[in-house]
């Protein structure tokens, strides 16, 4: 019998009842094994040098610095790190500069943490989870970056595609529910939202 992958999961989150919510909703997944935590970006950084993560979650507002700096270092030393934003943070300026940074996903805390374990899931199978809230900053980036760089070929655009699956989800729709209306597989969806990941990260460069 093959053993399953058990995934090495990082967490930085400086508010402890957040950080013990977190790390008891991630292990209630057995693939996935929480190696580390940390309150500060300090502590994030011992973490990521001494650690080969196949996850890390981290939050923007730490006390010591701002979480993009543990997202830039975490792609510099391991590429093939998923980088996950847990945050209260929903503005376009944090969103768009963790996103550039090399976020795979962004996700806003709230109540229940149950969600946080399939999101990581999601991610780790080529998708890139995302709020509603989250999604209508991204279209806004890319419309505003397209109407600015209407004659320069390099720039970045959404494909007609993208751009549907992106208004879905600002409106709330699931992944299965944008699935069913634009006619296309749950995969193809979550690689189109990896897609415009991507070419946002592309855009910062």
């Amino acid at each position: 019998m093959v053993s399953k992958k058990v995934y090495q999961v990082a967490l930085v989150e400086d508010d402890p009842a957040t950080r013990e919510r977190l790390k008891i909703a991630v292990e209630q997944h057995a693939e996935f094994n929480v190696v580390a935590t940390a309150a500060n970006c300090h502590e994030g950084r011992e973490i990521i040098k001494t650690h080969q993560l196949d996850v890390l979650l981290v939050d923007l507002g730490l006390p010591d610095g701002h979480g993009t700096e543990l997202i830039q270092l975490a792609q510099s030393k391991s590429p093939a790190t998923e980088i996950m934003v847990i945050t209260v943070f929903g503005d376009e300026k944090n969103v768009l500069t963790a996103i550039e940074a090399g976020a795979t996903g962004y996700l806003l805390k709230d109540g229940d943490a149950n969600y946080i374990g399939e999101s990581i899931k999601q991610m780790l199978d080529g998708g890139s989870p995302i709020s509603a809230s989250i999604a209508r900053h991204l279209l806004k980036r890319f419309k505003a970056a397209s109407e600015q760089a209407v004659n320069d070929a390099d720039m970045p655009r959404l494909t007609k595609r993208e751009k549907e699956v992106l208004a879905l989800v600002t409106k709330g729709f699931s992944y299965a529910e944008i699935s069913t209306t634009l006619g296309m597989s749950v995969n193809t969806v979550t690689s189109h939202i990896k897609h415009i990941y991507r070419k946002l990260n592309v855009n910062s460069r």
